[in-house]
């Protein structure tokens, strides 16, 4: 599902603060560059408030960002919707035990980790990235979150790469965009 436009002025504007960088950060990638977003505050907020809007009274008790731009999104909703965060970083930034998952993306291949213990069984979660292209990276993410016990309730993600089809590895879990990128 995706916030369209004609139901919030608001998606617009956040469209309208993603850079496209191409051939980075190899030949034939489209990059969306989130940074021109943070630059411009009332667009970083509106883009935190849609979040916070959709998912506050929905009893989700852990929000997991993805490294490393789900770190400037998730904790901001975490703390709006009254729920923990929980990184999941690349490996080896994590002190102690973690599990541990590897995934393919549009341009190589990656691992996340997640401490042992951060998410407890019964817990209900949600992940967090700036976008989705290939569907392996929220993939991982939701295998370390079940692997724990918890939840997935859903994923969330600033932006989608509809022609990738990332949507269609996540089995069903519903995932909430507020911008394609066509």
């Amino acid at each position: 599902m995706s916030a369209r436009k004609d139901q919030d002025p608001r998606i617009y504007d956040i469209q309208s603060r993603i850079r496209v960088v191409p051939d980075f950060p190899k030949p034939g990638i489209m990059f969306q560059d989130i940074t021109t977003l943070l630059l411009d505050p009332k667009a970083f907020k509106d883009t935190i408030d849609l979040f916070v809007d959709r998912y506050k009274g929905k009893n989700i008790s852990v929000v997991a960002g993805i490294e490393a731009r789900g770190f400037i999104f998730g904790p901001p909703i975490a703390l709006a919707i009254g729920a923990k965060f929980v990184p999941l970083r690349k490996p080896k930034k994590l002190p102690g035990k973690v599990f541990k998952q590897e995934y393919d993306l549009e341009y190589g291949s990656d691992c996340l980790e997640m401490h042992i213990g951060a998410v407890e069984a019964g817990e209900r979660a949600l992940v967090v990235d700036d976008l989705i292209a290939t569907g392996g990276t929220l993939c991982a993410a939701m295998n370390l979150l079940e692997r724990a016990g918890a939840e997935v309730v859903e994923c969330a993600c600033v932006i989608e790469i509809p022609e990738l089809k990332g949507k269609e590895k996540l089995n069903g879990k519903p995932l909430y965009v507020l911008v394609e990128y066509r």
